[in-house]
């Protein structure tokens, strides 16, 4: 039987890995809160450990966890920027993640978030709710014949940028390492990061977070960008300066804004805050202005997508059994 220690836990996490782990030999131990350094312990007499993005597993929690027996670190996720990977590799500690669980989803709620802010259907649901059946206010904009950029050309990137081109759009893309016999093929052109910006009327990021990606957007890149750009980000919150982002709102650069990221989502995102002042100023600022829109990290959060994490997750863990992980594996 593989001991596990899972972090970071909702219901939805605990449903999908009780029934991707059915028939085998996984006794899953779930705790709510995060893992860090200080919580560490709690992985005592666990085998593998499990957690997701807003996890800080650093070097003080890995050697924690390296010290307890923990065999390995398994992410149900496929960012990687909260793991300190040098570390973990210096301890023999190997670590896996899921790097694929749903393209789509993360692909479809881009469009999802995109629509609703370009057509206000969050604003118009409201006031129909209320009866109000006004349509003041609610002039809206289409993706037809528009630019839109795609900054990074993965597998969500691709996804993406396709659905754009099935809405009519003329799609540009910026990659470091650009696929180019995709892009022929997919009717789609590469530019560079400066071309990118300056020519499209949307933009959606698709990259990891990197030090090369860090504020990737920030003042000096939202100045190349055309007045009133619509920007979307389902990536990671650090590819974007707040604190650069709301000037631009407040002066018009910035046309619109749908995020479901945010540059310090820890502690916030996931949480119920209903009922209790909000202590982060820059995200109480981005929720007053009418052409922002925030979700809470939920572009993964399909029944397709929660499955496939299970899944992935799973068959990690269950190597565990036959050995095939080395001392230092990672991702």
């Amino acid at each position: 039987m593989i001991e596990v220690a899972v972090y970071d836990t909702r219901p939805y996490d605990r449903e999908y890995l009780s029934a991707a782990s059915a028939g085998k030999a996984i006794r899953w131990h779930f705790h709510e809160f995060h893992l860090t350094a200080e919580t560490a312990s709690t992985a005592q007499g666990a085998a593998a450990v499990c957690v997701f993005v807003n996890d800080r597993v650093d070097a003080a929690c890995l050697k924690i966890l390296a010290k307890l027996g923990v065999k390995l670190l398994a992410l149900r996720c496929a960012g990687f920027n909260n793991v300190d990977l040098p570390m973990a590799k210096a301890l023999g500690l190997p670590v896996v993640r899921v790097p694929a669980y749903s393209p789509n989803a993360v692909a479809e709620h881009t469009l999802a978030l995109l629509l609703t802010l370009l057509r206000q259907t969050h604003r118009a649901s409201n006031r129909v709710r209320e009866h109000n059946f006004s349509l003041n206010g609610l002039v809206g904009s289409e993706i037809f014949a528009k630019t839109v950029g795609i900054i990074g050309t993965g597998k969500i990137g691709r996804i993406t940028a396709q659905i754009f081109s099935g809405f009519g759009a003329k799609v540009l893309a910026f990659d470091v390492h650009p696929d180019r016999g995709w892009a022929k093929q997919s009717g789609i052109r590469y530019g560079s990061l400066t071309d990118v910006l300056a020519q499209s009327d949307i933009i959606s990021l698709h990259v990891p977070l990197l030090p090369e990606t860090l504020r990737l957007l920030n003042p000096k890149t939202l100045k190349l960008m055309k007045p009133g750009v619509f920007i979307i980000n389902t990536s990671r919150g650090k590819l974007i300066d707040t604190r650069a982002l709301i000037s631009a709102l407040k002066s018009g650069r910035v046309g619109g804004v749908a995020l479901d990221v945010y540059e310090e989502e820890e502690g916030i995102f996931f949480e119920d805050f209903s009922g209790r002042v909000l202590q982060d100023d820059q995200l109480s600022r981005l929720l007053t202005f009418p052409n922002v829109l925030i979700t809470s990290h939920q572009a993964f959060l399909t029944r397709e997508g929660l499955s496939e994490i299970a899944r992935v997750t799973v068959a990690n863990i269950n190597k565990l059994k036959s050995g095939k992980f080395l001392a230092g594996t990672t991702l």
